[in-house]
């Protein structure tokens, strides 16, 4: 079976979901475009030697509705003939689009292949694919699950309940996660990676100058009386400083075997190395990172300790800090250039956004192996080891 790497990885810089936000002027499918140009340029590809696209996005209606990834490479001049999909695993969409990629390559149905995500979240907010007064369960769920489903919120409060995660805990790790972000930036970690847009270069939601006194004196943003009646566990201390926010962005990462690279002159930046897949428990639903990373470290043949740096999306505090208890990961390892709760959250996007930011900092610590790991709705979880080269 063939090897595959990754030769090239961009992404925009992320902006707020909100309608005032940095890039809401940005349509979702030009601001996919944006990165599959940047990707071609940057690794100096004859495009027409793409085989596939291979995209991901959550809310895929209105505005990045009808196989958006396609109609993204038609605007970045990709040739008519390259194909394009969009898939959906919800927030691990662009990840299970560099699985996807990756198994294609190494099978030999591709030879040079493109991963990449999107969301506008400011343009689509989150839920639009649902229409009022839809269930989109349906009753064989609601048959399994009587007391019915919670929304991810409330997961997060069920986990920090479970795994005994105080307020000043999560807090103080939300802060960690800005301060690595903004010293990132400072010292210019993210510039190789980073594709200005319309005058935007930078990441809009870090707050360098954030506390934890400050995030002290934030409401809980989940709190709900059913719920609090049905899960009186709950302590209520997620807030919006201590989860991601809801952002629009973009990424991409270019995926070939080794002797393709060779061939066309191209410079690895990692070997893809495992790939695991998970479910679990849909009600805690946040927690399949944790049986993610024992399965893809198991299928490696490694240990946690070879392990020299971690991405795990940070939709919340409590995901990281109860994936952390469970491991025994070091979390000097975790996310070192700040993670979604600075840097933002562009769900569709946010996969391939954790693979760029980690082929680039493997390769500015000379990194042997890494690994990243995705929470997902619904009780899902994507995992991946990526080797040095």
């Amino acid at each position: 079976m063939r090897d595959a790497v990754i030769v090239e990885a961009v992404r925009t810089p992320i902006g707020k979901g909100r309608p005032n936000g940095s890039l809401a002027h940005v349509h979702p499918v030009q601001l996919l475009a944006h990165t599959l140009r940047t990707l071609v340029e940057r690794s100096g590809v004859d495009p027409a030697l793409i085989d596939d696209v291979i995209g991901g996005a959550v809310d895929q209606v209105g505005e990045q509705a009808m196989n958006t990834t396609r109609y993204a490479a038609l605007a970045a001049g990709l040739p008519e003939s390259v194909p394009a999909t969009t898939v959906d695993r919800q927030c691990g969409s662009s990840q299970q689009a560099v699985h996807f990629a990756a198994q294609g390559v190494m099978s030999g149905a591709y030879d040079l292949v493109v991963a990449c995500g999107v969301e506008s979240m400011s343009r689509v907010p989150m839920w639009s694919n649902v229409p009022a007064g839809k269930d989109p369960f349906g009753p064989g769920v609601a048959e399994r699950y009587p007391e019915g489903m919670v929304p991810q919120g409330i997961s997060a409060e069920l986990i920090a309940a479970k795994w005994s995660l105080t307020r000043a805990r999560m807090d103080e790790f939300a802060v960690s996660s800005h301060r690595k972000a903004a010293a990132a930036w400072r010292d210019g970690l993210f510039d190789a990676e980073v594709a200005p847009l319309d005058g935007v270069a930078r990441d809009e939601c870090v707050r360098p100058d954030t506390t934890p006194e400050i995030l002290a004196g934030l409401k809980p943003a989940y709190h709900d009386p059913g719920f609090a009646e049905r899960f009186p566990q709950i302590e209520w201390n997620v807030t919006a400083g201590n989860a991601s926010p809801v952002n629009d962005g973009a990424s991409a990462v270019l995926i070939t075997s080794g002797d393709t690279a060779a061939r066309l002159g191209l410079r690895p930046l990692a070997r893809l190395h495992s790939f695991a897949v998970t479910g679990s428990d849909p009600l805690l639903m946040l927690t399949g990172v944790i049986p993610a990373t024992e399965k893809v470290l198991r299928r490696a043949g490694l240990k946690l300790g070879d392990i020299d740096l971690f991405e795990v999306n940070e939709a919340f505090s409590s995901v990281v800090l109860a994936w952390q208890q469970e491991t025994g990961a070091d979390l000097a390892k975790v996310n070192v250039h700040g993670g979604a709760i600075a840097l933002g959250h562009p769900l569709g996007a946010s996969g391939t956004r954790l693979t760029t930011t980690l082929v680039h900092a493997m390769r500015e610590r000379g990194a042997r192996y890494a690994l990243q790991t995705m929470c997902e709705a619904g009780g899902l979880a994507n995992a991946m080891i990526l080797e040095g080269v």
